[in-house]
């Protein structure tokens, strides 16, 4: 049985919902971001018990297909972000098509309809959130930063975070505060 789970979007997430599903006594086959396939087909009740546990940690089991649809570009989008490898031409809507094997604009208009904005806002906040981690650890230079993420230039990158967080950069490194956003609460 495959069972959908929202906000499923890092390793420890995964370690978190197999930890729920052995608690439950759940057999699992194959568990990946967003999606768990156990060995049978649970009850009714087994599935509301489940669901339970998983709401009380932030999770949610999916139902509704355009929901499943809609995890699954996200999934893509945090999973893209975190390769830390994004090239100048690198093109979100031949990336979501060819992973999706949809459309571009349809993928597009579902997600604006359910999420309230659309999918390249959600690329670049994913983007931006990842650029505030980078400068919390002080590992990359803005510049590296601006390449592994896919800007033209630092001018760029330093005008779009200004936009999404009202900061520049540097100021951000330097604030004592940090205002950083879980990547599912988006």
């Amino acid at each position: 049985m495959k069972i959908f789970i929202k906000n499923m979007v890092c390793t420890r997430c995964i370690m978190a919902v197999q930890t729920i599903l052995e608690q439950s006594e759940i057999k699992v086959n194959e568990i990946h971001l967003g999606e768990v396939e156990t060995d049978k087909e649970l009850s009714e009740i087994e599935l509301k018990n489940l669901a339970k546990k998983l709401n009380a940690m932030g999770f949610e089991i999916l139902e509704d297909q355009s929901q499943k649809l809609i995890e699954n570009i996200k999934i893509l989008i945090v999973s893209k972000v975190s390769t830390l490898d994004i090239s100048e031409d690198f093109l979100l809507s031949e990336f979501l098509s060819t992973e999706l094997y949809r459309e571009y604009s349809a993928i597009s208009k579902l997600f604006s309809r359910h999420q309230g904005m659309t999918l390249e806002h959600y690329f670049i906040l994913q983007k931006i959130e990842k650029v505030k981690e980078l400068l919390f650890y002080q590992e990359y230079s803005l510049k590296e930063i601006a390449a592994m993420l896919g800007y033209k230039s630092v001018q760029h990158l330093s005008s779009q975070f200004r936009n999404i967080t009202g900061f520049t950069p540097t100021l951000f490194k330097n604030m004592k505060v940090k205002n950083r956003k879980p990547l599912d609460t988006f």
